[in-house]
Parts: structure tokens; sequence; C-alpha cells
């Protein structure tokens, strides 16, 4: 509704110049409220001079990073689009694979050796916005992100540069799925920029002390290594030169977010995006948010803080637009591909239900059910996330056998933390428009035939696999909301508060 909205707004208008799609990896709807008193630049505008829908939410179970940014791109659910989930067990290769994964191609790599990782759009069944953008308008689009599966599923099928870092986090790569030698811009974008000039530098608070909500330190945390819970937050890894630890620090700063922006504007200069007939189309995802906000804790002071150098990061991106393409002359939207829930020992203490699930324990207790239902020999193949995958074959035996279904997902729902658990053959046959129960069509419209578990496992409010830290993954309110805004050419400014 949101999007259809925005599109009848700017019907009456000119076509803008540029479209450009940004995802905040993480970031969780209450960030906007808690934190806007703070922000002076680009999400200030968002909040303030744009298209704010304060109730957008995701209806499926499986709020996942991969599954986000091809629900954004594509408009579709991941029933439809095929990718629920950031890695799932393929019993062909009998092997986890990720969402991205494909040994037909090859990485190209810019400057430093790639990873040797083989990733492209393959497993998404449908075309994204930037898919149908060039197909059906010419457009050039360019896709950016730290994360391949975030670059890739924003860009879709086809694009001009799609780039992201390299897993060993040394050096930007691509992959053969869009082109099979190095974009020119791209590389000389990173030949003049290296991530290496960063080193030495240390994250500090962007204001005192006092203005955060929450508190340094908090219970639960778990900072990266070379970090203590508290500020400052030095990026010298060893401490002599460049090293692995360097670059898993700077990815968690904000020193990468700011890198991306920067990269992003050098894109729209170089390929001169916004100066060609019809409207071009830039996406980019901060993923620094999540990779903090998983050790740190959404309550913490390194999320506020993020935020507020975010906030200046996209700003200098609107100024560059401004400059670049021409105020007036290009529109933005902004969202998440999932939020987060608060750091279980971090609820306990504050008298909330949560915790940390047992994943071994659901499983022995699923096994152990099987036995006593007769059923022999392995039963359990793989276990992925929420999904759960059974012998080839099993789960139809099982369908057969009502009583013994019954009681298989008995005993994963009674295990702690597990409010739900489903089959794959409630799923399939579940109707995705099913209103009467929000769990079942949560895990619907989550669930994909031949890619999706046997028993989807749906984790109760504050409980979460993983033994430190905090994540997200439920069909929750804090994992499901996230902000949706619009901001310039054809946007009608103001705070909609309808379901979105």
């Amino acid at each position: 509704a949101a999007w259809l909205c925005v599109a009848s707004m700017a019907r009456a208008a000119d076509p803008p110049k540029l479209a450009v799609v940004l995802v905040v990896d993480q970031m969780r709807a209450d960030y906007a409220e808690r934190f806007q008193n703070d922000w002076t630049s680009g999400l200030k505008k968002l909040t303030t001079e744009g298209a704010w829908f304060r109730r957008a939410a995701y209806p499926y179970l499986d709020t996942l990073t991969c599954a986000g940014h091809a629900t954004i791109s594509t408009g579709a659910y991941p029933l439809r689009h095929g990718v629920f989930a950031n890695a799932w067990f393929d019993r062909e290769r009998n092997a986890i694979v990720t969402c991205t994964n494909d040994p037909k191609v090859s990485v190209v790599a810019y400057g430093a050796a790639g990873s040797g990782a083989q990733d492209s759009p393959a497993t998404l069944k449908l075309p994204t916005f930037a898919d149908e953008m060039r197909r059906q308008k010419g457009a050039r689009t360019v896709s950016l992100s730290l994360k391949a599966r975030s670059a890739i599923m924003l860009a879709g099928h086809t694009s001009d540069a799609a780039a992201w870092l390299s897993e060993s986090l040394t050096g930007w790569e691509t992959s053969t799925a869009y082109t099979t030698t190095p974009v020119a811009a791209v590389k000389a974008f990173v030949d003049a920029n290296p991530i290496e000039a960063d080193f030495g530098k240390s994250w500090t608070l962007s204001q005192a002390a006092n203005k955060y909500h929450g508190p340094d330190a908090g219970i639960g945390e778990a900072p990266p290594a070379g970090w203590t819970a508290t500020f400052p937050h030095p990026l010298r890894g060893q401490g002599t030169s460049p090293d692995r630890l360097f670059y898993a620090q700077w990815e968690r700063s904000p020193y990468a977010d700011a890198y991306l922006g920067r990269m992003a504007a050098g894109m729209v200069e170089a390929m001169q995006l916004g100066k060609h007939d019809g409207t071009d189309v830039l996406t980019v995802s901060f993923s620094s948010p999540d990779l903090v906000g998983h050790a740190f804790g959404p309550r913490s002071v390194e999320v506020e803080d993020m935020y507020l150098n975010l906030d200046r990061t996209i700003g200098l991106l609107f100024d560059a637009l401004d400059r670049l393409v021409g105020p007036g002359q290009w529109v933005a939207g902004l969202s998440a591909d999932h939020g987060v829930t608060d750091i279980p020992e971090q609820l306990i203490a504050g008298g909330k239900p949560g915790g940390r699930l047992d994943y071994q324990g659901i499983v022995d207790a699923v096994n152990a059910t099987m036995v006593k239902q007769g059923i022999q020999g392995q039963t359990i193949v793989r276990a992925v996330s929420n999904d759960i995958y059974l012998r080839a074959g099993l789960i139809d035996e099982l369908a057969r056998k009502p009583s013994a279904l019954n009681a298989v997902l008995k005993a994963a729902q009674s295990q702690p933390g597990i409010e739900r658990a489903f089959s794959a053959t409630q799923l399939a046959q579940a109707s995705s428009a099913t209103a009467k129960d929000a769990l079942l069509r949560a895990a619907a419209l989550s669930y994909v035939p031949g890619r999706s578990g046997d028993i989807i496992l749906a984790p109760k409010a504050g409980w979460m696999i993983g033994s430190s830290g905090t994540t997200h993954g439920s069909a929750n309110d804090d994992d499901q909301r996230v902000p949706l805004m619009f901001y310039g050419a054809g946007i009608k400014p103001g705070r909609y508060n309808d379901p979105a």
C-alpha cells in the first residue's frame, strides 16, 4: 500500500532522473522514534521532510538479510521469490549453501585477489525493480554493499555495476554473473580509496556521553576481538599494519558506512547516473549497523552512535545527489531488511521473557519422539536456523501417520523458547492469505518447497539461537517491524500510520 501510495503521488510530476533504494541492515522501527531528535542530516530529512510509514512490517517468519533484500527488490514474499534465508540445506549437493552460492560463476576482483566465493542471483526466482528498469526503460543500475547477498539481491539478475566486499574483507569484488572484467568506474574508485587509509583511526563517541539513551557496556554485549564493551573502539588490528582483525573492526565501524556512501556518490558521478533519458537506479545497503547490532544489541551506545554517523553519511550522499543530479531530480526510498531482538540477558534483567534456545535439545527431543513412534535410523539430516531437514521421504511418511507427526511437532514446540512448530505438509497446504492464524501465515509466506526444511520452528518473543549478543529471524514485532521512508521528487511529506 505504501509503495502504491507513493507511486500515485509521483504520477503527476515528471519522472525523476535517478531512483535510489537505501537499505539499512537491521534498522529496527523504533530507532527512528528513539534517535530522531539527535539527527541533523540525511535521516533527519527522511523523518521530517519525507513520507514516513510508521507501521511498516514484514508479515513472514524468516526475518533475515537475504530474504529482506529480495523482498524489497522484487515486491514479493519469499514463497514467490524463493529466497527465504541466508543459507539452507541443498539436498542435491548434500551441503548447506548460501543464498547466493553459484558454482557456475567466478569472482571478478578489484585490486587484491578475490575471496574465491562464487556468488550470483541464480536462486532469485523473480526480476527486481532494477532489472525491470533496465529492461523496460534502459536504465543504468548500480548496486553496492559490504555483503554479497545484499548487493546481489538488490541488483537482481543484471547490473551495470554490482560490487561487494570479499569474504577476506581485504578488497572489493563482483561476479561473472554481471561482468567478465572489472567495471572501470568501480576499479578507479577502489584504487583511489583504499580501506587501509582508515588504519589506526578510532571510533569515538559523536556527542557527550550523557546524551545517549542506553548504557555503555550493557549486560550480555559481545564486542569483537580487539575491542572492549566501552568506547573508544580502535581500528588497528594487532597494532602494526592492516590485518584480518583490522578489517573486521573496520566493517563494524561507522567508517565502513562512510566509505560506502562515498562510493555510491562516486558511482553516480563516474557512471553519469541521472544524466540519461529515463530514470537510472542506485541501490545501496549499509551492512555495518547489522554487524554492530549483533554484537552490542539494540539498546547499546554503539548502535545509537552508528545511526548518528549514518545520519551524516546519508546526508552527504543526498548533498552529492543534489550536486550531481540536481535538486528535485531524484527520489529515495529507505527501509531495512529486518529488525532485531533485545539481548536476552537484558530482557531477563528487566523482568521480561527471553532466553537462548537449546538447539541440540530440540533436535534430540524430535529424534527421541521419532524413535517412540517406531521410526528407525537417521531421522534428522541437518538443522539450519528455523528449519529442520529430515531424511528424504520421511516427512511424507509422517504425513500419512497424523498421530506420529503431531507427536513430533508437539515435542519440538514443548521445548523452552519455541512458540510453534509446523510441518512442511502444513505449510504447503496453507493459504498464504490465511489471516486467522497470523503465525501460520508468517511461516507459509517464508516456506519455499524444495528449499525449506521439513519442520519449521517459530521462536517465542525474546528467544533466539546463539550463545552471545543478539540476533533476528522470528515473527515477533522487534524482528518484523522496520522503517519505511521516501524523500525527494514527487513525494508528499507526512507521517502515515496505516499498516504498510
